[in-house]
């Protein structure tokens, strides 16, 4: 099932590293019931993604005028091959492969142009690949990149995952005087689980002054503008009420995973069993 919202406008994209603030649950919340299903995709048709919904970023980042290594000191190239990202069998694969020089390729995909949205629920289920310098993510980009330079445009960050830990994932958002290595983030961990082994469930809700995270039926990060103000000291601007659109990929090395090492295997793939969002 496919239901799009179209918008016309594009953006710049870019990642960037995070740093962690906490791991523990905010117990006093509860995931809200969005039911209003506006796209889906439930990567139900093999071959490559769906064309009238996802687009590609392709090379190392200098074709979009960023330092190679897409701003983060990233290893992999980008390609829309299909050893890289290909649909299989009702999942989206994202393969991070090793060459014989020494390189690394993968896939980065995007509905920029083709699905954007402001508010509401984003949501994937998702089972992560396994190694050190692994740096699998799924996220959103604000569509007004082009006039207002990362980090202003916003990015929000539903999850992201360093292959060396596999049962912790983060939630981060990145806005002016937030962004790289200062954005707002958090933990969440699993306990007797680990997201390599298994499909979960990442997501945000989110609404006017407010998103919310959450992992499977736990919901366990919510940042607001006030949230913003106290982690930057009044020095940060709330920048998340635009469109803004998706993005899945998996990088190899980069500023926050580091180098895979002597232990890190190739091929390593992320699965994607559905995206769904809702208003």
């Amino acid at each position: 099932m496919k239901k799009i919202i179209k918008n016309s406008m594009l953006a710049l994209t870019i990642i960037s590293s995070v740093v962690f603030v906490s791991c523990e649950a905010d117990e006093t919340q509860t995931v809200a019931t969005l039911s209003n299903l506006v796209m889906s995709d439930e990567f139900d048709i093999d071959g490559a993604p769906d064309p009238s919904l996802w687009t590609y970023d392709l090379g190392d980042g200098t074709q979009q005028g960023l330092p190679a290594g897409w701003g983060n000191n990233e290893l992999q190239i980008y390609t829309s091959n299909s050893e890289n990202v290909e649909v299989q069998n009702g999942l989206l694969v994202i393969t991070a492969r090793e060459n014989t020089a020494g390189g690394y390729t993968s896939a980065r995909i995007k509905t920029q142009g083709l699905f954007e949205q402001q508010y509401g629920r984003f949501e994937a289920r998702i089972r992560l690949p396994q190694g050190k310098g692994l740096w699998p993510a799924f996220w959103l980009l604000g569509n007004d990149c082009s006039q207002n330079p990362w980090p202003a445009c916003g990015e929000i960050d539903v999850m992201e995952y360093l292959g060396d830990q596999p049962t912790v994932v983060l939630g981060s958002v990145h806005g002016p005087n937030f962004s790289g290595a200062e954005s707002i983030s958090k933990e969440y961990q699993l306990t007797n689980d680990r997201f390599d082994t298994d499909f979960h469930v990442f997501g945000i809700e989110w609404s006017p002054g407010r998103i919310n995270y959450y992992v499977d039926d736990v919901l366990y990060q919510s940042i607001t503008p006030e949230t913003i103000a106290e982690e930057t000291n009044g020095a940060g601007t709330w920048v998340f009420d635009n469109a803004f659109y998706i993005i899945l990929n998996v990088a190899v090395g980069g500023n926050l995973p580091g180098s895979p090492d002597a232990n890190t295997t190739f091929p390593q793939r992320m699965l994607v069993d559905y995206i769904r969002v809702y208003n």
